[in-house]
C-alpha cells in the first residue's frame, strides 16, 4: 500500500512543541479528520490501542455531538443534511474538551443513527493523558482547531470512501442502497468539496491514497514520543 506523508518545516516545529507538551505530562488532544469512509475510526482505534498500553486515553466520536433534533418531525430529521457543519453541536464538544483539559469529568451524549436523535443515557468521560477525537468536521471551526495539539487528515479517494460507506450504512445503520446513493449525490459529495476537503489545509500532516494502518500508527507514535 502507498502512503504519502506531508510534513512541512513549520509542522516539524509544531511537532516539537507537541513533544514539549508530552514532556510536561499535560493532556494531549489529537484530531483525526477526513471524509466518511476514509478509515478515521479504524485508525483512531488502532492508535487508541497502541497508546493505552502505556498511557490513559479517551476515544471520542464527533458523531455523538450531532444536534439532538428533538424538535424536528420525522420527515425533517430524515431530510436533514448531516454532512453540513450546522448539523453538529460543536459548542458542546468544545465545552466538553475544555472541561477534560481542565481536569473535569463530562457526560458525553450518545447518538442513534436510526432515530437521528441522542439517546437518553450518556457516558461519563474522565480526564486522561490523551484524547483522540475522530470526525468529519473537526477542523472546520477555528475554536475547535485551536484545542487540538496534533491534527491528522485522512485524504482518501472518494470512490473508496463511497464503497466503505455503502457497506457500513447497510450493515450497521439499517440503510438501503438507494438511500445511501441518494445521500451521497445530494449532500455527501457536495459537502466534501465545500467543507471537508478544505480542512486538509489545517492539518499537521496528511495520509493519502491506500492506507497502511500499521505504518500510520507507528509514525504517529513516533511523533508523540511514546
Amino acid at each position: 500500500m502507498l502512503l504519502v506523508l506531508e510534513i512541512s518545516n513549520a509542522q516539524k516545529i509544531y511537532i516539537r512543541e507537541c513533544e514539549k507538551i508530552l514532556g510536561e505530562n499535560n493532556l494531549v488532544l489529537i484530531s483525526i479528520t477526513g471524509p466518511s469512509g476514509s478509515g478515521k475510526t479504524t485508525f483512531a482505534k488502532e492508535l487508541h490501542q497502541a497508546i493505552c498500553e502505556n498511557r490513559s486515553v479517551i476515544l471520542l466520536s464527533e458523531d455523538n455531538y450531532y444536534k439532538a433534533n428533538t424538535c424536528l418531525t420525522e420527515e425533517q430529521k430524515n431530510n436533514r443534511n448531516y454532512d453540513h457543519p450546522s448539523a453538529f453541536d460543536h459548542k458542546l464538544l468544545e465545552k466538553h474538551l475544555k472541561q477534560l483539559k481542565a481536569g473535569d469529568s463530562v457526560k458525553s451524549p450518545i447518538y442513534c443513527y436510526k432515530t437521528h436523535q441522542r439517546k437518553e443515557r450518556t457516558v461519563e468521560l474522565r480526564p486522561a493523558d490523551f484524547i483522540i477525537v475522530e470526525g468529519i468536521m473537526l477542523l472546520n471551526k477555528q475554536y475547535l482547531r485551536e484545542l487540538f495539539d496534533l491534527k491528522v487528515f485522512m485524504d482518501v479517494p472518494l470512490d473508496i470512501c463511497l464503497l466503505r460507506r455503502i457497506q457500513r450504512d447497510i450493515n450497521e445503520r439499517g440503510r438501503t442502497l438507494n438511500s445511501v446513493a441518494q445521500q451521497y449525490l445530494e449532500t455527501v459529495r457536495p459537502m466534501h468539496n465545500e467543507f471537508i476537503k478544505p480542512q486538509k489545509n489545517f492539518a499537521d500532516f496528511t495520509f493519502s491514497e491506500e492506507i497502511d494502518i500499521d505504518f500510520m500508527r507507528k509514525r504517529v507514535m513516533e511523533l508523540i514520543l511514546l
